[in-house]
Parts: structure tokens; C-alpha cells; sequence
């Protein structure tokens, strides 16, 4: 090869390194400085060649251009090679593509957080009515009705929690998408914002707090308006509260990858918290069997992210050990139990009654675990092509 084109890249400066990746595609990557010298060389036009000499002239060291511009073939960095286009698989679909930066570009306001905080604290000093117990979601003595404002609000919540995630990093130009996913036993709403990495860290933080941020205001906004009302309103308004502030206590479950876990990769400056602790996690399993020789994977980080892989390798034992239990012990014999009465209660000498709500049972249990299973799967497959 000797002279390539590359896609439109974006870089910043981290510590030693550089932070370069294409946002359409979410792929990034660490590179030395001498690493973004040669990328900008190249992107230049000249010649693998001619990078190599400049770069000998800069540094003193011979670098392999051509290997390195195959490493950027393999990360979809590179356009065409000698006039010949690269073939790659087209960037995914962005989440409502029409919504642009500049449509949104107010999310990264500074005056919004202040906003936020001053509404949060309002609704603190004013204390609205709203305990935080069981009883404030039984709003109405008919279930269906408690089970309908539940079901609606909470998906309509979670598309707000995920639409503040995509928005924010839309802000910033990176395309973002939505789609289901896995956690452990859990089937969530996930918004796949990668290419965030390569904003200045203000943006970023603000893209993993957003959501958790419109919980906040939306419990905020339904508390007081809850207290300035009164009858149903306002036991609907008072169960609403309670609805938004209910997925917050599982982001602190930062083994699963929540959007407290990007806050703590940040904070922590860690590159891939979750995978080096994963690595490391099944390395001291293998030496406790002394089933290993191998060396320990996080001697190759800096001290500072080895001292952080090392912390939260606990915390994703300890955290994903007690989820599986809880599934093993609670969810699992609950589902089952409840799936078994509900197939017993379709055969015959039953009423209709009877029979349909046991296959709104079979349907809606059994739906949520075949989307489940389906995503896994799809999510596993993916990880194996990559």
C-alpha cells in the first residue's frame, strides 16, 4: 500500500495519549503521541512512505506504517487504499436521525443543571406530599387502574430517561442509538452513545447524568404539582413522584454498567473498567484453583487504573454473586410458580374469566422472557462477530 484516505476523524488529548475514533461508527481508540503523528500524516496524503521518513526524521525510531494503517483498516478508520475503496459494513442507523446538533445544542447549557438543582431543591424545602411507601402507588382501590398508570408512565419514563441520553451526545455530534438489551437477569432500554468518548469531559458526564436528571425533574415537577392539588390528582401525581424515583436506587449497581458505572470509568480515568475487571476477575479465580501460569492482566494498566480494576472486581463479584442469588431464589421459583398456575388454569373446568386471565398471564410473562432470551442471544452474537 502507499497512500490511503481516511473517514472523518475525531481526537482529543488524554494524559500521554490521544483519543481518536469516528463518531458515525462509535469505534475509538488510545493512540501515542507518535501514533497521532502518523494519523495525521496520513491524513494528509502523504505516502506510507513519506510518513515513515518523517516520522524517523521526529523521533529517531523506524515505525511500521503499514502495519499501523492495517490496524486502522480493521478498525473502520480507513476510506481507501491506493485509490481502491475499503469495503466495511455502513455505520448503524442513528435513533431519530432527523434531530440534529443544533436542535439540541441547548442541553449542554450550564444554566440547565443550575435549573434542575434549584428545582430539586424547591421541591425538597417545600416537602409535597409524598411518602415513599407502598401505599402511594395503590393511588385507586381498582388495580387495573394502579397496573395501567404504572405500565404507561414507566415505559414512557424510560423512553424519556433513554431520549436524555441520546440528546445530550446528539448535542456533541455523536449519532446515538436506542435499542433493548441485557443486564444480568434484567431486560433494559439502552442507548448506545460510544462515540461521547471523544467530547471534553463536561459533555461527557453530562451524557451519563442526563437520565438520571429527568428522573429527578420529572419527580420534582409531579411532587409539587401534587401539592398543589388535591383527591385522585393528586394521589396520581403523588404515585408518579414515586415511579420516577424508583429506577435510581438500580444505577447504583455499577457491576451491570448503569450510567453511574460511565461516571465511575470517567472519574476513575479508566479506559474499559467493566472488561479489565472482568479480566482481571477471572484471572484470580484461575490462580485461587492454581489453574493459571499466566501473568496478571492488570499489571499491564497505569497504577491508577490497576488500584481502580482491582476495587470494582470486588464490587462485580460481590454485586453480580447476590443478583444471581436473588434470581435463583426469588424471581425464578416466583415466575414459574405463577407460569404453572396460569397454564393449569387453561384447561377445562374453568371459567372464561378464569382462562383469560391466565393467558394474559401466560402471554405477559412469557413475552417478557422470550424478549429477554432473544436479546441475550443477539447481544452474544454480536460480541462473537466483533
Amino acid at each position: 500500500m502507499n497512500h490511503v484516505r481516511l473517514h472523518a476523524l475525531d481526537s482529543r488529548p488524554d494524559g500521554d495519549e490521544w483519543i481518536v475514533g469516528r463518531l458515525a461508527t462509535g469505534r475509538f481508540v488510545a493512540l501515542p503521541e507518535v501514533g497521532k503523528q502518523a494519523l495525521d500524516l496520513l491524513g494528509q496524503g502523504l505516502s506510507t512512505t513519506e510518513v515513515e521518513e518523517r516520522l524517523r526524521e521526529t523521533t529517531g525510531d523506524d515505525i511500521d506504517v503499514p502495519d499501523f494503517v492495517e490496524a486502522l483498516v480493521d478498525l473502520g478508520f480507513v476510506a481507501e487504499v491506493d485509490g481502491r475503496e475499503v469495503a466495511s459494513p455502513p455505520p448503524p442507523k442513528p435513533t431519530l436521525a432527523r434531530i440534529g446538533p443544533r436542535h439540541v445544542r441547548w442541553v449542554l447549557s450550564p444554566a440547565l443543571p443550575v435549573l434542575i438543582a434549584l428545582l430539586i431543591t424547591t421541591t425538597l424545602l417545600t416537602r409535597p406530599p409524598v411518602p415513599l411507601g407502598y401505599r402511594t402507588l395503590l393511588w385507586s382501590p381498582h388495580g387495573s387502574a394502579v397496573i395501567a398508570l404504572g405500565a404507561g408512565f414507566g415505559w414512557t419514563l424510560l423512553l424519556l430517561h433513554e431520549c436524555a441520553h441520546l440528546m445530550t451526545a446528539r448535542a456533541t455530534g455523536v449519532p446515538g442509538r436506542m435499542r433493548l438489551g441485557t443486564r444480568l437477569q434484567f431486560l433494559v432500554m439502552q442507548t448506545d452513545i460510544s462515540g461521547i468518548e471523544l467530547a471534553p469531559r463536561r459533555h461527557r458526564l453530562t451524557a451519563y447524568l442526563a437520565g438520571i436528571a429527568t428522573n429527578l425533574t420529572v419527580a420534582s415537577l409531579a411532587a409539587l404539582a401534587a401539592g398543589a392539588t388535591h383527591g385522585t390528582p393528586r394521589r396520581i401525581l403523588a404515585a408518579v413522584a414515586l415511579l420516577a424515583l424508583l429506577p435510581l436506587p438500580f444505577q447504583l449497581m455499577v457491576f451491570m454498567r448503569t450510567d453511574l458505572y460511565f461516571v465511575l470509568q470517567d472519574v476513575t480515568r479508566c479506559r474499559d473498567l467493566y472488561g479489565d475487571g472482568v479480566a482481571y476477575t477471572k484471572y484470580a479465580a484461575r490462580r485461587a484453583l492454581r489453574r493459571t501460569t499466566a501473568p496478571d492482566p492488570s499489571l499491564e494498566l497505569p497504577a491508577h487504573e490497576r488500584r481502580a480494576v482491582r476495587a470494582y472486581s470486588v464490587v462485580l463479584v460481590v454485586g453480580t454473586t447476590l443478583c444471581l442469588a436473588f434470581l435463583a431464589t426469588v424471581t425464578l421459583p416466583a415466575d414459574i410458580t405463577l407460569f404453572a398456575r396460569a397454564v393449569a388454569h387453561l384447561g377445562p373446568g374453568h371459567s372464561p374469566a378464569v382462562r383469560l386471565d391466565a393467558t394474559a398471564v401466560v402471554v405477559a410473562l412469557g413475552g417478557v422472557h422470550v424478549v429477554w432470551a432473544r436479546t441475550w442471544w443477539r447481544d452474544r452474537r454480536g460480541r462473537r462477530s466483533s
